[in-house]
């Protein structure tokens, strides 16, 4: 799965018809609905705005008086064809005088959103499993400029009575490897809950 790099905007012109596309990271059907509102309101003055959203599990899409099946359906097509999840897209269009026939606006609403995307850039979302490694105070220092310096991904840093790494790998059992012949087997590795962890593609 992907999901968006960082929210924006992207405009293309189609026969006089602006075409804006929005895009924006959501990961409920609340956070999309507010975000749809919220452009909704910004360009009140647009011909349509029209919208698609996709998570994991949920997709939905309107074409917001476009003809049926011309606007909302290629743009989730696209997230779809993407592989993007948490991903919420308005094309708003300012219309040109200009009619574009029903198989038109399809490419031309498939095309704002694929452009917009493109433009924005994706990451792709990976599952990564969550280790705990408690180490003495004195011994921290060495061992986090082993974990970076090996290319793991340290997420957490907690400085209590112990020092408490938490590492995000998607190979555990090479990862305990590593660290038992890094620390002779004095650390050990406690396994927490896996986690998502976007990265560059």
């Amino acid at each position: 799965m992907k999901v968006i790099r960082r929210d924006g905007t992207h405009e293309i012109e189609i026969q006089r018809s602006r075409f804006l596309c929005h895009v924006a990271r959501v990961i409920t059907d609340a956070e999309a609905s507010e975000f749809f509102t919220r452009i909704r309101k910004e360009h009140w003055q647009a011909s349509h705005n029209c919208t698609a959203f996709r998570t994991a599990d949920t997709q939905r899409s309107s074409d917001d008086g476009e003809p049926a099946g011309t606007a909302g359906v290629p743009m989730l097509e696209v997230l779809t064809r993407r592989d993007l999840v948490d991903t919420a897209v308005v094309v708003t269009r300012y219309y040109g005088g200009i009619k574009l026939g029903a198989g038109g606006l399809v490419r031309a609403y498939g095309r704002a959103v694929s452009e917009a995307v493109d433009a924005l850039g994706t990451l792709s979302r990976e599952r990564h499993e969550s280790v705990l490694l408690a180490v003495d105070h004195d011994q921290a220092g060495k061992l986090e400029n082993a974990l970076r310096a090996a290319g793991h991904h340290v997420a957490d840093t907690d400085y209590g009575h112990d020092v408490t790494f938490t590492v995000l790998t998607k190979d555990p059992e090479a990862f305990e490897v590593w660290l038992a012949a890094q620390t002779g087997g004095a650390v050990t590795a406690i396994r927490g809950e896996p986690v998502d962890l976007d990265v560059a593609d």
